[in-house]
C-alpha cells in the first residue's frame, strides 16, 4: 500500500526547520489534537516547539499517568493516543501503558527521547535502549536517524498504530536529531510492502460459517472489543437477531450488544455469570467475533466448547488457532464479516428450545448478593450509580474485585463507555484513564471507579483533573485491603492474609480537598443515595471514599484450572 505524504505547510516554509519543527508539523499533519507528555533534557528541542503549537498538551503528574491517559483517550475517541516522555527513566517509565495498551490492542504513537547520536551506547545521562526494552510490547518501533524521514516515519507510525489490529507504535528520537536544521526535505513516498493487513473475509469462509450458522441447534456468539474497535455494534446486533443467535460477551467486549437486548447473555469468564458460562459450554457452535481466547475467559480448555465447532473471525490471523483449535478461520475485519454474514440471510435453524433454557439460567442464578446486610455493599452502589445516570456514562476502572462488580453490575448498553485495564491487568490504569476518557467527550460522565490499592498508586493526577477541571466522579470502593489478592488468600492460601491488608491509608477526603478537590466518605446506601443525587448532575470532579463490607467477594468465580460450568458461589 502506498500513500503520499502531505507537505503543503512544510514547502510553504522559508526559513529552515528543525527536527522539531518536522515532527509538530507531521503530527499536524495528522489532525493530533492532543499530546499526553512530561518534558526533559532529551526532549526539550520538541517542547520548545509545543510552546508556539496549536496542538494541546496534557502534562500528567508521571509518564505512567500520561500513557494511561493516552489509552483512555484512544478507548473513547477511537484517535490514536499521542505520548511524549523523555529519555531513560521517562521512557521505562511508560512501559507498563505501553504492554497494557499492546495487550488491549490501543492505537498509541509513543514518542521517547534519546541521548545524542554520537554517544548512543555509552551509558550516557539518561541513557537507555528503549527499543530493545520495548520490542516485545509494540506492534512496531524504530529510531530515527535522518531528520529528513521524520514526515515519512510519523505518518508510518499512525497508519501502523490505527490499521488492522491496533497497537501502540514507539518512535525513539535523539536529541541532536531533533535540534538539527534542515532545508525543506524532498516529498517521500511512505511504501509498506510487507504490511498489507487483511480486512475483507474470503467469500467461502463466509459461506461455510453461514452454512455451520443453520445447521447448529445451540448456537452462540462470543463478542469481543475486536467487535467495537471495528465499529460494528450495529452489525452484531442486526446478525444476531436476523438469525436468533445468543451472545456472550468478553471482559473488554462490554457495550457491543445492549445488554438491555433480549439475546445479550453476559459476560463469559472466570468471573461471567452462569447463563454465559452455560451457554459457552453446552454450545454446538462457537462464533468468536473478535476476541482472543483469553485464559480468564475459557478456563480449563479442555473443558471450553467440548461438543461445539469453533469459528473465529479476527483481523489478527494470528490469533486464530493460537489458543482454540478453529474450524472455520475468518481473517477479516469483525464490520465487514458480519455485514457479510447479514447478506448472506443464512437460513435459520430451529433453536428456540436452547433460547429458552439460556432464559431460564438468567433467571434462575442471576448475579446476588446479600442484600440485607447492614455494611454497604459495592454491588449496591453500582445499581445506583446505573439508575441514576441511565447506563449512560463512561465507566473506567482500576483492577481487582470493583472491576468485576462494574462489570457485573453497571449494564452497559452503548459501546464506547467501558474503560478497563482486561489483558494485563494493570492497577493505577483507572484514575488516568478517566482522564484521557473525559478529554475524549467533555460532556459525557465520567466514573472512575478504582479499589483503595489501585487508587493510591496514580492518585498524583488528582492533581492534572484539578488543573483542567475535568468533571469526573472519582469513586474509590475502600475494603482497607487489596480485595482480589485478599479473596484469593481466602480461598486458596488458608486465609493467610500476607500483606494484602493495609494497616495504614491516607484519609481520601483530605487528599482531595489537598488537590482542591471536594470529597465524602459514605459508609451507609443512605447517605449514597443522597450524595449522589447531588454530585452526579455537577460539573466538577469529586472523590467519593465509599467504606464498603470489607469480606465482600466476587461471585461467581471458576477456580483455576476448572471449567466453565465448574462455578462456585451462585445463588443458592
Amino acid at each position: 500500500m502506498i500513500q503520499k505524504t502531505a507537505f503543503e505547510e512544510t514547502k510553504a516554509q522559508t526559513k529552515p526547520l528543525t527536527g522539531a519543527d518536522l515532527l509538530l508539523q507531521a503530527l499536524e499533519q495528522e489532525n493530533v489534537e492532543y499530546i499526553f507528555g512530561y518534558p526533559g533534557g532529551a526532549v526539550l528541542p520538541i517542547y520548545d516547539k509545543i510552546y508556539d503549537s496549536k496542538i494541546f498538551h496534557v502534562l500528567p503528574r508521571h509518564e505512567q499517568g500520561g500513557i494511561h491517559a493516552a489509552e483512555g483517550y484512544a478507548r473513547i475517541s477511537g484517535k490514536p493516543g499521542v505520548v511524549i516522555a523523555t529519555s531513560g527513566p521517562g521512557a521505562t517509565n511508560i512501559v507498563t501503558g505501553l504492554a497494557d495498551a499492546m495487550m488491549d490492542s490501543l492505537p498509541l504513537v509513543v514518542f521517547t527521547g534519546q541521548v545524542a547520536t554520537g554517544v548512543i551506547g555509552t551509558d550516557a545521562f539518561q541513557e537507555a535502549d528503549i527499543l530493545g526494552i520495548t520490542t516485545p510490547i509494540t506492534k512496531y518501533n524504530c529510531q530515527i536517524r535522518s531528520l529528513e524521514d521524520i514526515p515519512r516515519i510519523v505518518k508510518e507510525a499512525f497508519f501502523i498504530a490505527t490499521s488492522g489490529r491496533p497497537g501502540p507504535v514507539l518512535i525513539d528520537v535523539p536529541k541532536d536529531i531533533a535540534a538539527t536544521v534542515t532545508e525543506v526535505p524532498q516529498e517521500q513516498e511512505v511504501d509498506l510492502p510487507g504490511y498489507q493487513p487483511t480486512t475483507k473475509p474470503n467469500y467461502l469462509q463466509i459461506r461455510k460459517l453461514t452454512e455451520a450458522v443453520s445447521a447448529a441447534k445451540k448456537p452462540v456468539i462470543l463478542a469481543g472489543a475486536g467487535v467495537i474497535f471495528s465499529k460494528a455494534s450495529t452489525e452484531l446486533k442486526e446478525y444476531a437477531e436476523q438469525q436468533q443467535i445468543p451472545v456472550v460477551h468478553t471482559l473488554l467486549g462490554l457495550g457491543g450488544l445492549s445488554e438491555d437486548n433480549s439475546l445479550f447473555v453476559g459476560m463469559g469468564g472466570m468471573h461471567g455469570c452462569y447463563a454465559a458460562n452455560m451457554a459457552l459450554y453446552e454450545c454446538d457452535l462457537l462464533v468468536n467475533v473478535g476476541a482472543r481466547f483469553d485464559d480468564r475467559l475459557t478456563g480449563n480448555l479442555q473443558h471450553f466448547a467440548p461438543n461445539a465447532i469453533k469459528a473465529h473471525i479476527d483481523i489478527d490471523p494470528a490469533e486464530i488457532g493460537k489458543i482454540i483449535p478453529t474450524k472455520i478461520p475468518v481473517v477479516a475485519d469483525a464490520k465487514e464479516a458480519l455485514t457479510e454474514l447479514i447478506n448472506q440471510n443464512g437460513k435459520r435453524s430451529e433453536h428456540d428450545e436452547w433460547l429458552k433454557k439460556i432464559e431460564n439460567w438468567k433467571n434462575e442464578y442471576p448475579y446476588y448478593y446479600d442484600e440485607d446486610s447492614d455494611k454497604l455493599k459495592p454491588q449496591q452502589i453500582l445499581e445506583l450509580l446505573h439508575t441514576k445516570t441511565n447506563g449512560e456514562a463512561i465507566v473506567t476502572t482500576d483492577v481487582g474485585q470493583h472491576q468485576m462488580w462494574a462489570a457485573q453490575y453497571y449494564r452497559f448498553k452503548d459501546p464506547n463507555k467501558w474503560v478497563t485495564s482486561g489483558g494485563l491487568g494493570t492497577m493505577g490504569f483507572g484514575l488516568p484513564s478517566s482522564i484521557g476518557a473525559q478529554i475524549a467527550d467533555k460532556d459525557a460522565t465520567v466514573l472512575s471507579i478504582s479499589g483503595d490499592g489501585g487508587f493510591q498508586m496514580c492518585s498524583q493526577e488528582l492533581a492534572l483533573i484539578r488543573e483542567l477541571n475535568l468533571p469526573i466522579k472519582i469513586i474509590i470502593f475502600n475494603n482497607q485491603a487489596l480485595g482480589m489478592v485478599r479473596q484469593w488468600q481466602e480461598f486458596f492460601y488458608e486465609s493467610r492474609f500476607s500483606h494484602s491488608k493495609e494497616s495504614v491509608q491516607p484519609s481520601f477526603v483530605k487528599l482531595a480537598e489537598a488537590y482542591g478537590i471536594k470529597g465524602y466518605q459514605i459508609s451507609n446506601i443512605e447517605d449514597a443515595d443522597k450524595i449522589l443525587d447531588e454530585v452526579l448532575h455537577n460539573r466538577e470532579p469529586v472523590v467519593l471514599d465509599f467504606r464498603i463490607d470489607p469480606n465482600e467477594n466476587v461471585y461467581p468465580m471458576i477456580a483455576p484450572g476448572k471449567g466453565l460450568h465448574e462455578m462456585v458461589g451462585m445463588k443458592p
